[in-house]
């Protein structure tokens, strides 16, 4: 098989597949491009792991077309493997395995079809979410359905702990659904257009905290953006990074800080108060509550945003 994959979330898959009995032919990963404080190429981590286990690599832009495209079509795949990609892949690309195309998508599709499906059931303070391997169609996770599996929301998830635990959950679904293929012909089911929810990616506008939103949205939106990007606003016009916050009771006007105490502070929502816990200042390191207390003094009226 050949596998298709750039994100943290993509390595469980691929190291579950290496383990497998199914030899993996190919691993195909975005190209290095510049991170950091040195501005130096980075490689993604699948390309990481794949050296790790002695796979074959190639990093490339594309598989649509050009090198990218001749690189998977000679690799011959039976299958053809594809998680956390970031890439919609044209008909051309899906005839190229000789069983088929297979994606794994972290929602219960058609549930949050999109590219931030995690990041969407958080938002919308969904209590369960899943995984999912899909006969890959031209479409966007539109897919016929081969296995699906439940996996709880727990009240302390962040998009970071929930990524991770639906990456371990789908790897074991993905070397289940390439068993069954290995086995014969399989049957998926169609999904229903009808129950389709939609998860687009996050943009930077929807990162802000808007003060006249109830604290509940508030606190999800901060729950769906940690611990990278993180949701952002602004105190004494300088950008906060906030990366985890609870609902707490509270009134007054949006936006202002209405309670401080030496452990944290509370600002008012629209809808009760929201007490972030862990922040990020401009420049400087993550902090809990009581540490920025204690660094920035903050003063009853003051506002954020």
């Amino acid at each position: 098989m050949a596998f298709l994959g750039n994100d943290a979330w993509s390595v469980p898959s691929l190291r579950a597949l290496a383990a497998s009995r199914h030899p993996v032919v190919l691993v195909v990963t975005r190209a290095p491009k510049p991170a950091g404080r040195g501005n130096e190429p980075r490689p993604t981590p699948v390309a990481e792991e794949a050296r790790r286990l002695g796979l074959e690599l190639a990093e490339i832009e594309t598989v649509k077309t050009g090198p990218g495209f001749k690189r998977l079509a000679a690799s011959v795949p039976d299958v053809l493997a594809v998680v956390a990609y970031g890439e919609i892949l044209p008909p051309t690309v899906l005839h190229i395995p000789r069983v088929a195309p297979v994606n794994l998508h972290f929602s219960l599709l058609p549930e949050l079809r999109g590219a931030a499906p995690v990041q969407t059931a958080l938002l919308a303070g969904m209590e369960r979410t899943g995984v999912t391997t899909i006969l890959m169609d031209k479409g966007l996770d539109t897919g016929p359905i081969i296995l699906q599996r439940e996996v709880p929301i727990l009240p302390d998830d962040d998009a970071g702990s929930l990524g991770a635990r639906l990456a371990e959950i789908g790897a074991e679904l993905l070397v289940e659904t390439v068993d069954l293929l290995a086995a014969g012909p399989v049957a998926p089911r169609p999904q229903d257009p009808s129950l389709a929810t939609f998860a687009p990616r996050f943009g930077p506008d929807d990162r802000v905290l808007d003060w006249s939103n109830p604290a509940r949205l508030l606190v999800n939106l901060v729950r769906a953006l940690s611990p990278d990007p993180g949701a952002t606003t602004t105190f004494r016009g300088q950008p906060l990074r906030v990366l985890r916050a609870d609902v707490v009771p509270a009134e007054g006007e949006p936006g202002t800080i209405v309670e401080v105490r030496k452990d944290g502070f509370v600002v008012a929502t629209a809808e009760g108060g929201f007490a972030p816990r862990l922040v990020q200042p401009a420049g400087k390191r993550v902090m809990d509550a009581r540490d920025f207390v204690n660094g920035y003094r903050p003063q009853l009226g003051e506002r954020l945003g």
